[in-house]
């Protein structure tokens, strides 16, 4: 489990802190959505939560940030990347730019973490499976999709062994088609025990794959629950959040006086 408690942070030479109290968990297994307005604090959270802020960028943490029962501040470097990842919206800024194929791009994580060569080539045999990849292995990382590029970056991340995944706005560049190959990986990552955060401003695809949602206002969390009671709240929208479509058209129905969505079969 990925434990925020407490959890205030400042920047280096910010003058007040940006998040206030925040508690968040992540079980393994979870899928947690994260959303908020523009400078809400979500991408403080997550950058929290991998433990880079404070560990490599600096700043003053107060609670704790806990990862399977130890607190992420006694954990060293090395020890932190093989429990929790992050991933960021452009795959182009974290490939390598060394690596001739997507064999090696992948590979590149677990060999920084010195393990033996065989270990390297499992992990990265396993992570291009549990994506559905296998098929890209021998391409050039720079020759990719959209799609393609993020699960290849998402990869990269599995192929460390952690447990718990930290994705900041993973489908922001994508078309719908290559959104939907991310978010099929994800719930595939899910069901392998993996607790993700993802921080999304399309609120549909939170709505296909997560088990909760978390609101981010201010630097505080105002709202945590299950994904389809938390989408529907009608307080979203004075949070800079618009919701999903199947909510838009529920409303829209009801503000018409016509049938609601279970009365015209709809399931979604």
């Amino acid at each position: 489990m990925l434990e925020l408690r407490g959890v205030t942070y400042r920047y280096a030479g910010y003058a007040r802190p940006v998040l206030h109290d925040v508690d968040l968990a992540l079980r393994d297994g979870e899928i947690v959505g994260l959303v908020g307005a523009n400078e809400a604090g979500k991408s403080t959270v997550c950058l929290v939560a991998s433990g880079l802020a404070p560990a490599s960028i600096g700043g003053q943490l107060g609670g704790d940030v806990v990862i399977d029962g130890e607190r992420t501040t006694s954990l060293p470097v090395h020890e932190l990347a093989q429990r929790v990842v992050i991933g960021f919206q452009n795959p182009s800024t974290q490939r390598s730019g060394v690596a001739a194929t997507v064999f090696e791009e992948v590979a590149l994580g677990p060999m920084n973490l010195g393990l033996p060569v065989a270990e390297t080539l499992a992990r990265t045999r396993r992570a291009l499976a549990t994506l559905r990849i296998e098929d890209l292995a021998d391409r050039d990382p720079a020759r990719l999709s959209g799609g393609q590029g993020q699960l290849v970056a998402i990869a990269g991340l599995l192929a460390m062994g952690p447990r718990h995944i930290v994705l900041d706005e993973p489908t922001a560049q994508l078309d719908p088609e290559g959104s939907n190959l991310v978010a099929a990986a994800l719930r595939d990552l899910a069901r392998t025990g993996a607790a993700l955060l993802i921080v999304e401003h399309k609120a549909d695809l939170l709505d296909g794959i997560c088990d909760r949602v978390a609101v981010v206002d201010a630097g505080r969390i105002v709202l945590d629950g299950p994904t389809t009671a938390v989408l529907g709240d009608e307080r979203l929208a004075g949070w800079g959040v618009e919701p999903p479509s199947r909510v838009r058209l529920a409303r829209s129905l009801a503000a018409r006086g016509l049938p609601g969505l279970a009365e015209l079969g709809w399931t979604a």
